[in-house]
């Protein structure tokens, strides 16, 4: 445990970046192997949306990580947080606990409070127009969207108390998680029903992305299926019923041009057709 603290303590940009990188590549090698999905698509093209966003999301942190930085630090030197304030308990235990934390915040509640804030809503939408889900569309995030998941990352880490070597951990664990429940691969029902009792598997997330009420409105969740569970809004779908998307942006020119998809959260908002 003490080498898992100390390599992310001081991991260099460059491994976050491979992280980032080979996590795309495993996933989108295994998904042509063994694809949930045989979808009818450009990848390349798709992908390069959906890269120029992620290109975006690493600007927006790497400006931003030095307020996230003096944030850790100024809780640790405070004793200030829900981590600082637990009695002493084994390391394993307390990494646990921190990172269940960093996902409810983090990762949960930003992600159901995008659905629930129509402002915000405009913003995640971008993710959510994608009709092809593979783990490129992981990253798919509008710019403003970025800025709001690092505001709620960094409220996380101000009432957990979150050392920085638990913030670079929580934030590569997102990553991977969030590439392996977007990603287009076909597990065996039984060992993704499995996983989902205690992670985000793909089928589990993929709900998420139906394109209509109520199933886009559940399983928030990105790496732990817990949240979900404990308050109300985990849902099930037979993957054979799936139809990715919104269906206030079904046409190509709203969903597949990067121009347009720039501009949604500035357009006038759209009820779903079903709520």
């Amino acid at each position: 445990m003490n080498d898992i603290i100390n390599y992310f303590s001081t991991i260099p940009s460059s491994h976050r970046s491979l992280i980032l990188v080979g996590g795309i590549t495993i996933f989108w090698l295994i998904e042509n192997s063994f694809p949930l999905f045989k979808m009818q698509y450009k990848k390349w093209p798709h992908a390069s949306i959906n890269f120029f966003f992620t290109f975006t999301t690493i600007v927006v942190n790497f400006i931003l990580v030095f307020i996230l930085i003096k944030t850790a630090a100024w809780t640790i030197e405070n004793n200030f947080g829900i981590l600082q304030w637990l009695p002493k308990i084994p390391i394993w235990l307390y990494t646990i606990i921190g990172l269940l934390l960093l996902d409810l915040i983090g990762a949960y509640l930003a992600h159901l409070v995008e659905h629930k804030v129509k402002i915000l809503w405009q913003f995640h939408l971008v993710h959510h127009t994608d009709t092809w889900i593979d783990t490129t569309t992981a990253n798919r995030h509008h710019p403003g969207e970025s800025v709001v998941r690092f505001v709620f990352t960094t409220l996380g880490v101000l009432i957990i108390g979150s050392p920085m070597w638990m913030v670079f951990l929580y934030q590569s664990l997102s990553v991977v998680a969030s590439q392996f429940n977007h990603a287009n691969i076909s597990l065996p029902e039984k060992l993704d029903l499995f996983l989902s009792y205690f992670i985000v598997s793909p089928n589990m997330h993929k709900v998420h992305h139906h394109y209509v009420l109520p199933y886009t409105d559940s399983n928030y969740g990105n790496i732990f299926s817990v949240w979900d569970r404990i308050f109300g809004t985990f849902t099930y779908l037979p993957k054979d019923q799936l139809i990715y998307g919104v269906d206030t942006h079904m046409r190509s020119e709203e969903n597949n041009e990067l121009k347009n998809l720039l501009k949604i959260p500035f357009q006038k908002s759209r009820s779903f057709k079903n709520s």
